[in-house]
């Protein structure tokens, strides 16, 4: 009869957090140490690294892996790691610092250039701002008083291009009104003479009564072509 496996959950992944129990806690610092000595001596044997390790444990113990032996006495007696270090390391080091002092110095530049452009343009703001073109120019540089001429000559085209619009608008206004033009036949002069006061003599209803004169304003009547008026159409 065959025996049937209890399936496995298989490996699975630890949570990352402090083990509460202490005994448990020591044994896997010790795996965990030796698995951390042993990776630091493979990366020396296969990258030529220099490494320095010390670990304490939680009972305070400490332990260390150091290789090479020079690291150890490179920190204990002071000395910068420059004295130590390869040709090939210091070279890189060396072009590498070069590098970033130049990209400092010009961004450093390109802050002090904008910087002037911005006090620049604020000063030149403050004082168009407060210099008027009837101010004083006693105390005004070559510069200001460039300025100043170029924005009294913009003035002057702005007044007579709006100066230009208001004579072409009274113009076109003017062209409008009654009398200045013909409209349906009437001209000018036919209004005049329709306008004009004309006076006629009447007779009387009655005989033997006094003929008398009426001045009346003479009227007309409206037709498609003209006024027709006393003296015919107009």
């Amino acid at each position: 009869m065959a025996v049937t496996r209890k399936p496995s959950m298989g490996r699975q992944k630890i949570e990352i957090k402090r083990i509460e129990k202490e005994d448990a806690r020591q044994v896997t610092f010790s795996k965990r140490r030796g698995g951390l000595i042993k990776k630091a001596h493979e990366l020396c044997t296969l990258c030529g690294a220099e490494i320095a390790i010390i670990v304490f444990s939680p009972a305070g113990k400490p332990f260390s892996f150091i290789h090479p032996e020079s690291v150890i006495d490179r920190y204990l007696s002071g000395n910068s790691l420059q004295e130590n270090m390869t040709p090939l390391v210091s070279a890189h080091r060396d072009a590498k610092i070069r590098e970033l002092n130049k990209e400092y110095t010009e961004a450093l530049n390109k802050l002090e250039a904008e910087k002037k452009r911005g006090a620049a343009l604020k000063k030149m703001k403050k004082a168009s701002r407060k210099q008027f073109w009837w101010d004083p120019i006693d105390d005004l540089g070559v510069h200001e008083l460039e300025q100043l001429s170029g924005a009294i000559d913009e003035l002057k085209n702005q007044v007579a291009e709006r100066a230009d619009e208001l004579l072409l608008g009274s113009s076109s206004s003017m062209s409008f009104l009654p009398g200045n033009h013909s409209s349906n036949g009437m001209s000018s002069t036919s209004h005049s003479e329709y306008s004009s006061t004309t006076t006629y003599e009447t007779k009387p209803a009655i005989p033997n009564h006094q003929t008398h004169t009426s001045s009346l304003p003479h009227h007309g009547y409206g037709s498609g072509f003209g006024f027709y008026g006393r003296n015919g159409l107009y």
